[in-house]
């Protein structure tokens, strides 16, 4: 990737609030036109390092750069930047078209031109014949719509999106998650979206970076993200997983049997990066897809890893359903996910059932009590 399609650059940004980290060092590089989403939990800086880009706060130390240049002494109105808030900011008392006209007033854009550029950008979000109306007459998926028009009307160079799915109802925000995609998409505007919620992060992006106190733990595709995890709070982050702690007994090329802190013992691979001896403190992490679930402890064949419970829980949710069963042996709960087939439909609390899964699905990491979480 060459420098000049990089749009958007970091390097070791880090804002102290006194004593308090908030974000580390973070050095991040945006290609242009690309849609790239920040995840993390509540409180991880997401939000602070979002803001030092806009321009709302000064970083204590390090550089931004947006198209090779540093932006540190550029206010936030001359920033080739804008930026969509989770509770969208538009002004109740101004039509939908004078909603999206502000910015462009602000600017002394011609009338003229002001009423050519707000009637293409409703046309381009779909909502030709919203500009009379009054922002309490918009849906929610409307008044996000809107919002973000509001911003591309501008051209900026890069917009930044603070949660703006946060406030919607779950049904409302998965179609917009698809809508969001499509107008980023379209209109080829860098979009740089931050949120805790993995799945709009997963969905949505092209690149996705996991930020955990302060830091980027990981940066890479959701693909990579969710199949082949860095650290163990990605695995954990990313994702539903099954989490077991304890030591490592035997290492034998990058397979490992870990004896949890239950005195069960479990087979996985090492991950990548990862230098993990006998009698090591670590974590195991298995997907609750890669979980076969069987009828008969026979029906497993010689697959390495088992367990046999009692089904405490059905969590139907159609394709996504899950069971959650309890293993006597190692008094902990185990979430497998069920297969589409209908196979196992009728299954109910209190069945007991055997449930396996091979090494290479299982994961290995060093403990998560050394990590910065």
């Amino acid at each position: 990737m060459s420098t000049s399609s990089i749009v958007l650059e970091t390097v070791k940004v880090t804002k102290r609030f006194g004593d308090f980290v908030a974000v580390d060092e973070v050095s991040l590089a945006i290609p242009s036109g690309s849609f790239f989403s920040i995840l993390g939990p509540s409180g991880c800086g997401k939000t602070t390092l979002m803001r030092m880009i806009a321009g709302f706060l000064e970083p204590t130390s390090g550089d931004i750069f947006i198209n090779g240049k540093s932006v540190l002494d550029v206010p936030p109105n001359h920033r080739p930047v804008n930026m969509v808030f989770q509770h969208l900011a538009l002004f109740p008392m101004m039509s939908v078209a004078d909603n999206i006209a502000y910015g462009l007033r602000r600017r002394s854009v011609p009338k003229s031109e002001i009423a050519q550029k707000v009637r293409e950008i409703l046309d381009r979000v779909g909502l030709p014949d919203a500009g009379p109306k009054q922002i309490n007459q918009l849906s929610g998926g409307q008044k996000q719509r809107i919002a973000i028009a509001r911003c591309l009307v501008l051209t900026p160079d890069v917009l930044l999106l603070d949660e703006p799915l946060g406030a919607l109802d779950l049904k409302l925000r998965e179609h917009m998650k698809v809508e969001l995609k499509q107008l980023q998409h379209e209109f080829g505007t860098t979009f740089v979206y931050i949120t805790h919620d993995q799945s709009e992060a997963l969905v949505m992006s092209d690149q996705v970076a996991v930020m955990n106190a302060g830091r980027f733990d990981q940066v890479g595709s959701p693909q990579e993200l969710y199949f082949d995890p860095k650290t163990a709070f990605v695995a954990g982050f990313v994702g539903d997983t099954n989490r077991w702690s304890g030591r490592i007994d035997t290492v034998d090329a990058g397979t490992l049997q870990l004896v949890s802190n239950d005195g069960f013992r479990l087979l996985g691979h090492m991950a990548s990066g990862q230098s993990l001896q006998p009698g090591a403190p670590a974590d195991i992490f298995v997907r609750p897809e890669a979980i076969i679930i069987a009828r008969e402890a026979g029906q497993l064949g010689d697959i390495a890893n088992r367990m046999s419970g009692r089904v405490t829980s059905v969590l139907f949710n159609g394709a996504n359903s899950r069971i959650i069963v309890h293993d006597s042996a190692s008094d902990s709960e185990i979430f497998a996910a069920l297969p589409q087939t209908g196979e196992f439909s009728d299954l109910s609390k209190g069945q007991e059932v055997h449930l396996g899964w091979s090494a290479d699905k299982a994961v290995v990491f060093a403990s998560r009590n050394h990590d910065r979480n």
